[in-house]
């Protein structure tokens, strides 16, 4: 039998009252304003790993822009996988001239979807290559998520540092890490379509809300959203959901987006009791797996 509530350094957490929010709140109904939502509209994997691909790299800023950046991009690209499979480098850079979210141009956007298309190319599909990426003693997403970013990178002869963050320079790649949840996991909000990726190895994605909240939960002490905040908290929740930690991320973040939830309530309400603080895990984002 499970542990009712789990340790962290502020006391410990009711397992209930996480389960009783995702009840609540783990519902499409309280998507938007979300980049996911343009994923529902592609039953097909193969186009939707290519719209999560757009979707989540261009993630950043404020969400009006953000959802009016992504629908500029797949207005322009009606079939998303033929288009990127298939089209040459030109062909790709004329569909996206003129676009710019935020300092993304659309000429860094294009070398990003022509060496997406080129990886497809190789492999079959953008999952075949992050599976390539790790071998079966690796315990989180990161190596194959470090494979994808060397392959679409060679094939397109650019870096995409902001883009497509190298999870080895130590950054949280929170929109990688939120892609990887859209196409690996399957429930009411997350679509998937990956299915040779275990959930087990999605590691949190750490935006400013989970991380204020986990903060306040004392899940972690670290004063940085880094990689390995986010290693940490994702071990915290393989103790929570040892085969699905990454299941409380929406929920979870609804506390800091939506206006009638108070995260400062729920954080009070959540500690059960006081206890030992966990140790903390080690951290690597070895990609030669």
């Amino acid at each position: 039998m499970k542990e009712r509530a789990v340790h962290t350094s502020n006391g410990s957490i009711d397992r209930d009252r996480l389960e009783a929010l995702y009840e609540k709140y783990n519902r499409r109904e309280f998507v938007h304003p979300d980049p996911l939502e343009f994923l529902y509209d592609y039953p097909d994997p193969s186009d939707r790993e290519i719209v999560g691909l757009v979707a989540s790299s261009l993630a950043y800023g404020g969400v009006k822009q953000i959802l009016g950046s992504i629908r500029t991009v797949l207005e322009r690209i009606p079939e998303p996988s033929k288009f990127i499979r298939d089209s040459s480098r030109d062909e790709i850079s004329k569909a996206f001239a003129g676009f710019r979210h935020r300092f993304t141009t659309g000429e860094e956007l294009g070398s990003m979807l022509y060496g997406a298309g080129r990886v497809i190319r190789r492999y079959g599909s953008l999952e075949k290559c992050v599976v390539e990426g790790f071998i079966d003693l690796d315990e989180t997403i990161l190596p194959g998520i470090c494979r994808l970013v060397d392959e679409i990178s060679s094939e397109s002869g650019c870096s995409f540092s902001h883009l497509l963050p190298h999870p080895s320079r130590m950054s949280a790649c929170k929109r990688l890490n939120l892609y990887m949840r859209w196409m690996v996991r399957q429930d009411d909000i997350d679509p998937g379509g990956w299915y040779t990726v275990s959930p087990f190895r999605l590691v949190v994605p750490v935006d400013v809300h989970m991380f204020r909240i986990c903060r306040g939960l004392g899940i972690t002490e670290r004063r940085q959203a880094s990689l390995r905040t986010a290693v940490e908290i994702t071990d915290f929740f393989r103790r929570v959901s040892p085969g699905d930690p990454v299941k409380y991320d929406f929920a979870l973040t609804r506390l800091g987006i939506r206006d009638e939830l108070d995260a400062s309530v729920f954080i009070d309400e959540c500690i059960a009791s006081s206890g030992e603080a966990m140790p903390e895990p080690g951290v690597s984002a070895d990609c030669s797996g």
